[in-house]
Parts: C-alpha cells; sequence; structure tokens
C-alpha cells in the first residue's frame, strides 16, 4: 500500500522537474537511487553480497532485463506526465493488474475464475473505448502496463530479494545514466537545473524511486500477483483525479465511461476475490 500510494502522487513531483528532459530526469533518477541504495545496503552488511551478486553471469542477466524492463517504464512514464498524459497513464497502471492476473496464470500457476476472466475482458473494452475518445489506439497506457507487469514477473523470478536485487539493477543502469549526463550537460550546474532548489529536487528523486521500488520488491517476493492486482489500484485512482483535478486534462463523457468500465472490472474482481477467501 505504500507504494502504490507513493507512485500514485509522484505526478505532482515530476512536474515540478520539468526544467529537466524525461530522459534527464530517469538518468538522474538512476543515479541518486544508487547511491541511497548503496548507503542503505552497507548500513545493513550487505555490501558483501551486491559485490558476490555481481560477479554471476546468471545474476547479472535477470537483474539486466528487469533492470531495461524499469528503466523503459520509468522513461515512458514521467514523458506522459510532463506531457499531459497523466490520466492515460493512469489507465495504464488500471489494466497492470489484470496483466499480472494473466502472467500469474501463465508462469506461476495461479487460478482465476470465470468471473476474474470476466474482469480482465471488461477492463481491455474499457480500453478500446477510449480509442476514439483520444484519437488514437491508448499506446502509452498498454506499454506501461505491459513493461511494468512483467517487470513484476521477472523480479519474482530473479534470484535477489528486494534490496540487494534493486541495487543491482541501478548498478547496471548507472554507467549508461552517467554516459548520458556527461554527453549531455555542458557542467553539473546545468544538470542539476541551474539554482539549489532544483538541485534539492533533482536529489530527491533517488528517495522518490527507491523507497516504492523497495516496497514493491518486497511485495513481489511475498504476495501471489493476484493479491498486488488488488493492492495496485490505489496508485493510478489518485493518478487518475491528480490529471483530472489538478492539472486539468480533458474527461470527456466516453472517457469517463471507459473508466466506468474499467471500475466495474476492479468491482467484480474485488468481490470475486472476497468470495473465494470466505470459501477457504
Amino acid at each position: 500500500m505504500s507504494a502504490f500510494f507513493l507512485w500514485g502522487i509522484l505526478p505532482v513531483f515530476w512536474k515540478l522537474l520539468d526544467f529537466l528532459p524525461p530522459s534527464g530526469i530517469v538518468a538522474q533518477r538512476t543515479v541518486w537511487s544508487l547511491l541511497l541504495l548503496l548507503v542503505i545496503l552497507w548500513s545493513r552488511g550487505l555490501g558483501s553480497e551486491l559485490k558476490q551478486a555481481l560477479r554471476s553471469p546468471r545474476i547479472l542477466g535477470w537483474h539486466f532485463l528487469s533492470g531495461c524492463l524499469l528503466a523503459s517504464n520509468w522513461l515512458l512514464y514521467v514523458w506522459a506526465t510532463l506531457n499531459g498524459h497523466i490520466i492515460e497513464a493512469a489507465l495504464g497502471y488500471y489494466l497492470n493488474p489484470f496483466f499480472n492476473m494473466l502472467f500469474g496464470a501463465l508462469w506461476f500457476g495461479d487460478r482465476n475464475s470465470r468471473w476474474q476472466m470476466a474482469a480482465i475482458a471488461i477492463a481491455l473494452a474499457g480500453v478500446l473505448v477510449q480509442v476514439p475518445t483520444v484519437g488514437h489506439f491508448p499506446w502509452i497506457a498498454l506499454l506501461l502496463a505491459l513493461t511494468f507487469s512483467i517487470y513484476a514477473v521477472v523480479r519474482k523470478r530473479a534470484p535477489l530479494g528486494s534490496l540487494v536485487g534493486l541495487a543491482a539493477e541501478t548498478s547496471l543502469l548507472a554507467p549508461v545514466a552517467l554516459l548520458w549526463l556527461f554527453t549531455n550537460y555542458p557542467n553539473a550546474a546545468a544538470a542539476f537545473g541551474g539554482s539549489w532548489k532544483h538541485a534539492l529536487l533533482v536529489i530527491g528523486t533517488g528517495f522518490a524511486t527507491a523507497l516504492p521500488l523497495l516496497c514493491f520488491g518486497h511485495a513481489t517476493r511475498t504476495l501471489p500477483l493476484t493479491t498486488l492486482g488488488i493492492l495496485q489500484f490505489l496508485g493510478p485512482t489518485l493518478q487518475f483525479f491528480i490529471g483530472w483535478k489538478i492539472y486539468h486534462e480533458p474527461m470527456s463523457g466516453v472517457r469517463l465511461g471507459s473508466f466506468g468500465l474499467i471500475w466495474l472490472a476492479i468491482g467484480i474482481y474485488a468481490v470475486d476475490a472476497r468470495w473465494r477467501r470466505e470459501r477457504i
């Protein structure tokens, strides 16, 4: 719940960083997340575990894959937020739990009832309703949902725990991020936005990135993906209202109706989950 609440309100924070391009924000959040994670690792005496993990080709492969998925999701989400697509991004994170259910059934043997499958179909219908409203296929939403759901699958299969695993991912991404920063900014002042207020916001990307991911990484390893699916609706609901009420993104009747279908799917899924739990 902590992870999804923080992700729900993060559009407000990313909007404050509009003095940087999306790629610059992703590069900064990668570097500062790694620094924060290294401090946490060494304070807990886990530094040697990270060093040992980075010597294993198998571990490197798993966490390089998860790191690439994570960076792709970050870049698309920040771009969407800064370019007036917060509501479409929220649509993606509404769909994310339904992809989790499908992938959980495919790769982890999770069983979905007929009502859950009906919920998935209704949610996808809600996506299709958005096509005439936004004038294009909601590719932002689908790519966000796919990259993050596949990231959850990879993290569940990856050998490292949430903290060391996230540190491994950011360690593998950091050289690319640093190279981008050095080649695109003439000096450190430009990379930090030219003022101490902007610099504090840039440093804050590490906390904004690492804290919810640590919570989520722990949850993926200790909870079924189906349970994550239920909790995950908190984040996009906050994003939806922030995009609509705070940043006044367009909300037509048809678009609101499409979200209504998704909320109906959520309701069906939640009721079915409760019935299944009571029968157990």
